[in-house]
């Protein structure tokens, strides 16, 4: 077979079965160095010199005068480096022979799709023990003929032949790349002539942390694909350094809780097997270690997120020749989301966790089928309730907990029991609900068929579940013990033909009065719904107040209704700014003047600023789309920053300098959270001191965010939105300081001296935040958009955690950047 791979400098080290023939005494020494290297190999793998080994060594002796087959040890491989998914003998591993590089054919592969996987995999053992720990593009599937080479301009590519397609790609052509190492670690480096690392698998982890591996904002560990299907599941570390397990990026299920004042630099996963949270003096915030952490002779080991949705630290153990699990985030797997996918409910036996389906109308209901993914769950789609050929029926499910997959917005109420059950009855969206028995009276309301739960003994709740009403007969082909249902009862006739004449007749006659009845009381019914409706139409947040402000959800409302809450417009605010009042909840309406956006635009931005929610923005609690546009604003009590900063009283009695360092700081957070922390980003565009709002304890809630997308046209111009929102901070920022109104118009030196002045007499940790704060703002002015820091580092240097260096001192600001 020919060699499938090329190097014209140097040769890897690889593991090749190519045999050659050379003179006795040539193979003699080869082959004892062989046996050297295969005897440290046996001795790392926990076995000892038995009579098969001695075989082995009677064997390569033998061997060595007629013919050797030989791996070639060596440093690393250089540019024009080729190695093929065709030539299944040849494989690349690290000099301590633990990890291998290569082309992985078995690894998740799915009866519908064939192909290779090209990574790093561990070199210990048989294929259940040589886990994969990085692979190319996440993953991603090529031909048998495909190749990945080192190429000449210090890339790593992989083509996809005989298309040629190259299907990923190292990015490192302009960095000076030379040679490529595995190293020791299991990491996959490029380097110069000088060893000088440029590029590192370590980088860009995929589903594995190796030990001394760092992990930081915005990487991401994904669970592997299951039978073609993307996981849903990852593990993150956010910007503030929590870890967090989470479901389709909007579902958090499992995280480390931080304090406010802990500053993480980034997560690593030590040599010992123990994970832990690092600031930037190297102190350990927060750590976590596998349960043998002390045990010597566990020299391997791994963090990986699982395809079942949990993160687990593995470790090598040798005398059994597999790998264990020391340590797992979800202790109960039915708490990961999804655990058992659609239409499916987690419970436990005997064996540990399992998945039954919710509804006995499915492909193996009642089977007790063993975890696992959402895409293989086995359980059929609840049938369509508009199709139902009788009346629809609640399915009880006792010690139950269902909640909605797609999308994840369930609505909690306060509820009994049977409140709750007859509400969801009655309710057309509703699909199913779930009762806590718990004493919390809360009932769980789910408006999507795309549901899955778990349940429990310990488990003091009860759910409810909408389905086609089906005849007692079809009934008793399968009955789950955690469900009732209705039946539909079956009646039979009897007696002569007279009877059945009279029981008709008596039949009609019911029926007819009946639904007389039945009318009349529908029609009062409907009378008096709109009365009460007509009655609540000033209360549109009488339901949301009983809700999880945390959650919350737009209501829309009418222009007369907004008439109403705001008695006509009587209390005025601000310009388009009315203060009102709904079912004694005080809210805050803004008519929106000239909006340019289209109605579809409208209520797709209108619903993004709704599900945005942070301890310093006003929320955003309903809209009326009609002729006229208008937003619903939770009502802030304190008024403005600019009442408080030039009100000479309130200045005197409550503004100090530690209050206007904190009102900074959360504006900043806000715009941060707007800015990185939002599917998009989110400009504010009108940032002053008249759209930040103070509360009771004078904690500021920015407002009007986001608004310039439906009121105005986008200029052109060199700066970003979120640019032209850090220079507007600066201008804020330095108001907040001197208590000036007019900062651009004024001499900007004269100003910040005498404001440096005017804290020297105090003391030096109060006037070094007034210093640092002032050149941040200068900062933020400056002309050019490149020279101003981002978002993020504003908040940094507000915190304390990052420094600023003295800005230029002739630099031109942007004179009528703020005019409308």
């Amino acid at each position: 077979m020919p060699i499938a791979y090329h190097f014209p400098q140097k040769t890897a080290l690889l593991s090749t079965h190519h045999c050659y023939i050379k003179p006795s005494f040539y193979s003699l020494s080869m082959a004892a160095g062989i046996l050297l290297a295969s005897l440290n190999l046996l001795q790392y793998q926990g076995k000892s010199l038995t009579f098969s080994t001695a075989l082995l060594v009677l064997l390569v002796l033998g061997f060595a005068c007629s013919g050797l087959c030989v791996e070639f040890p060596m440093e690393s491989v250089p540019l024009g480096f080729e190695i093929s998914g065709s030539d299944t003998n040849t494989t690349w591993v690290s000099k301590n022979r633990i990890f291998a590089f290569g082309f992985m054919e078995g690894y998740q592969r799915a009866d519908d799709i064939d192909g290779f996987v090209v990574g790093i995999r561990y070199n210990i053992g048989d294929e259940a023990a040589n886990l994969p720990v990085w692979t190319v593009g996440g993953g991603v599937r090529v031909s048998e003929n495909s190749t990945l080479s080192l190429s000449s301009d210090g890339r790593l590519i992989l083509f996809d032949n005989p298309t040629g397609l190259v299907v990923w790609s190292s990015d490192s052509s302009s960095l000076g790349v030379k040679k490529a190492t595995l190293l020791n670690n299991g990491n996959l480096v490029l380097m110069d002539m000088d060893d000088n690392v440029l590029w590192e698998s370590f980088d860009s982890p995929t589903t594995t942390l190796l030990q001394g591996q760092s992990f930081r904002f915005p990487q991401t560990l994904r669970a592997p694909s299951t039978k073609s299907v993307s996981s849903y599941y990852s593990f993150v570390i956010r910007q503030s350094g929590e870890l967090a397990l989470v479901w389709e990026a909007n579902v958090t299920y499992w995280r480390v809780h931080l304090s406010s004042n802990d500053v993480v630099r980034e997560a690593k996963f030590g040599v010992t097997g123990a994970l832990g949270l690092v600031d930037d003096k190297n102190g350990i915030v927060w750590s976590i270690a596998s349960k043998d952490f002390e045990d010597r002779s566990v020299v391997l080991r791994h963090l990986r997120i699982d395809s079942d949705g949990n993160l687990r630290i593995y470790s090598w153990i040798n005398s059994l020749r597999a790998w264990r699990v020391g340590w797992q985030a979800v202790e109960n797997q039915c708490d990961v989301f999804g655990s058992c996918g659609l239409y499916s409910v987690c419970g436990f036996n005997s064996t540990g966790p399992l998945c039954d389906c919710l509804y006995q109308d499915s492909i193996t209901w009642g089977s007790g089928l063993p975890l696992v993914d959402s895409s293989s769950s086995g359980c059929r789609k609840m049938a369509d309730l508009n199709n139902c050929k009788t009346k629809t029926s609640m399915l009880t499910l006792r010690q139950t907990v269902l909640y909605g997959v797609y999308p994840p917005q369930d609505v909690d109420m306060m509820l009994s029991e049977a409140a709750c059950k007859e509400y969801c009855s009655n309710d057309t969206s509703c699909i199913s609900v779930t009762s806590r028995n718990d004493g919390s009276g809360v009932c769980t309301i789910k408006r999507t068929s795309f549901v899955s739960g778990y349940r429990s003994p310990s488990i003091s709740a009860t759910s409810f579940m909408k389905v086609c009403l089906v005849p007692q007969a079809v009934l008793a082909r399968g009955v789950n013990p955690h469900i009732s249902a209705k039946p539909f009862p079956l009646t039979s006739a009897h007696g002569d033909d007279k009877k059945i004449f009279f029981r008709s007749i008596i039949l009609i006659v019911l029926g007819t009065a009946i639904g007389f009845i039945t009318i009349e009381m529908f029609v009062f019914w409907y009378i008096y719904q709109r009365r009460q409706t007509k009655d609540e139409a000033g209360i549109p947040f009488a339901k949301d107040t009983r809700m999880d402000r945390h959650y919350g959800f737009l209501i829309r409302v009418s222009f007369e209704e907004i008439k109403q809450m705001t008695s006509n417009f009587a209390n005025q605010l601000g310009p388009s700014v009315y203060k009102g009042v709904s079912h004694e909840i005080p809210v805050v309406v803004k008519v929106l003047n000239s909006v340019l956006a289209t109605d579809r635009d409208f209520r797709v931005i209108v619903s993004t600023l709704g599900g945005m929610y942070h301890p310093h923005l006003a929320p955003l609690k309903g809209f009326c789309f009609e002729e006229h546009k208008c937003l619903i604003y939770e009502y802030v009590p304190n008024g403005s920053l600019d009442k408080l900063l030039f009100d000479a009283e309130q200045r005197k009695t409550e503004l100090n300098w530690q209050l206007k360092l904190d009102i900074a700081l959360g504006v900043a957070r806000a715009l941060a959270y707007l800015h990185t922390e939002c599917q998009t980003c989110v400009a504010h565009g009108n940032l002053k001191l008249e759209n930040v709002l103070l509360d009771e304890k004078l904690v500021p809630k920015v407002t009007d965010f986001g608004l310039t997308t439906l009121c105005r046209k986008e200029a052109t111009s060199s700066e970003s939105p979120a640019e032209r929102d850090v220079f507007m901070f600066g201008e804020m920022l330095l108001q907040i300081v001197t208590c000036e109104r007019d900062i651009l118009g004024s001499n900007m030196e004269s100003l910040v001296s005498m404001t440096n002045e005017e804290h020297k007499s105090e003391d030096s940790v109060e006037s070094e935040k007034v210093e640092r704060a002032v050149k941040l703002a200068l900062w933020c002015l400056q002309n050019q958009p490149f020279l101003r820091p981002s978002i993020g580092e504003v908040v940094k240097v507000l915190e304390g955690s990052l420094s600023v260096d003295r800005p230029p001192l002739n630099f031109a600001f942007k004179q009528g950047l703020l005019d409308d």
